[in-house]
């Protein structure tokens, strides 16, 4: 029987280390899962290059599939009731939310203002596994979990914890309905869910990207429209491209997920007067871009900016999957696999963009 396992430890920005630590026992409430897998998100990238306003050092992973090695004390079932064994697949929300703090009270779940209490912490700390680039994750009590809907593919069900909840969440926000036009700014992870959810709501989608594999990925999830940024390629260009699809208004929704501080800029200008932008690509203060105030006030645009997600979207983000997995190539989306010793040649490769989700598959045979 496995007594030790496997994390990696952001020591310092770009310096990884391999480390191994005795499993923990859970306590009452908490649940021990082996990983099953754990993909490179942006926002990991961003942790790694030392851009991240809060986490500079710690284990690192949050978007995740993880298996229930020992229910703690009280641990019946999920976060929606779904009786829950040892050997279960499960998605956990990597962030707590501790329905106390100011943030909780007032009902912004997503901002709570404890979230990362139990994350990205020093491994030396018990119970070590604070991040899911791990062989193991400890799930604390009060932190939800979800299992993971009978036959919908583990590589599939992966993206949920981030990605696909972060943008039901963000477009619940937003909102699209039926008819509307969204200019979705990127086609990385985030940016392909995007197009998946507008495409359900009944909206004509419009994707700007300048990579090649992204943009055949976007057409791929049913973007009806691609503007590619190295063909048009100043801003004045792709805000014509965009009027010229939208009978000269601009889009009913924007959505920047490029992470790009200019694409805030641009965005605005994509879409309608008294339109909808949604801000969620962005994350790391201290990166600026010009941006003009007076042409803002007067386009009457609402800007919606987004962290996070209410922990009950990751159900929904495991129902939208195991309803629509045929429906979207998500069995392409995690173009690379690697082992998580890997996981510098992991990062790298998302860094330069030759791949579009990476995932790191742990040992649990040592």
């Amino acid at each position: 029987m496995t007594t030790s396992g496997k994390l990696v430890y952001l020591e310092a920005p770009e310096r990884l280390s391999i480390k191994e630590f005795p499993l923990p026992t859970p306590e009452t409430g908490a649940v021990l899962t082996e990983v099953e897998r754990a993909n490179v998100c942006g926002s990991e990238l961003h942790i790694w290059q030392g851009y991240h306003p809060q986490v500079k050092e710690g284990v690192l992973g949050h978007e995740a599939l993880c298996r229930v090695a020992e229910l703690g004390d009280g641990v019946e079932t999920d976060y929606a009731g779904q009786p829950i064994a040892e050997g279960d697949l499960i998605a956990p929300v990597y962030y707590l939310t501790c329905q106390r703090c100011a943030a909780c009270q007032r009902g912004q779940f997503n901002l709570c203002e404890n979230a990362y209490e139990y994350w990205s912490k020093p491994p030396e700390e018990p119970p070590h596994f604070h991040g899911t680039f791990a062989s193991h994750y400890y799930i604390h009590p009060e932190q939800y979990f979800y299992k993971v809907p009978d036959g919908l593919p583990p590589n599939v069900a992966a993206g949920a914890n981030c990605a696909l909840s972060q943008v039901l969440f963000g477009i619940d926000e937003v909102g699209v309905s039926q008819g509307d036009t969204v200019v979705v700014q990127g086609a990385g992870g985030l940016g392909l869910n995007s197009v998946a959810v507008a495409n359900e709501r009944g909206a004509e989608t419009i994707v700007i990207e300048g990579v090649d594999g992204r943009l055949d990925r976007a057409a791929a999830f049913g973007a009806d429209h691609l503007i590619d940024f190295r063909e048009y390629d100043t801003v004045e260009a792709r805000v014509e491209r965009v009027h010229e699809l939208t009978d000269g208004e601009g889009a009913d929704v924007g959505i920047e997920v490029a992470g790009v501080p200019s694409a805030f800029a641009e965005g605005v200008q994509l879409v309608r007067n008294g339109g909808q932008y949604l801000e969620m690509g962005n994350l790391n203060p201290g990166h600026t871009t010009e941006f003009d105030p007076g042409r803002f006030t007067r386009s009457g645009v609402t800007i919606h900016a987004v962290v996070r997600y209410h922990p009950w979207y990751l159900r929904k983000a495991l129902s939208f999957l195991d309803d629509h997995v045929d429906d979207y190539p998500y069995d392409d989306l995690i173009d690379a696999h690697y082992d998580l010793v890997d996981v510098e040649e992991a990062l790298h490769a998302s860094e330069d963009r030759t791949v579009t989700r990476a995932t790191l598959l742990p040992d649990h045979s040592h």
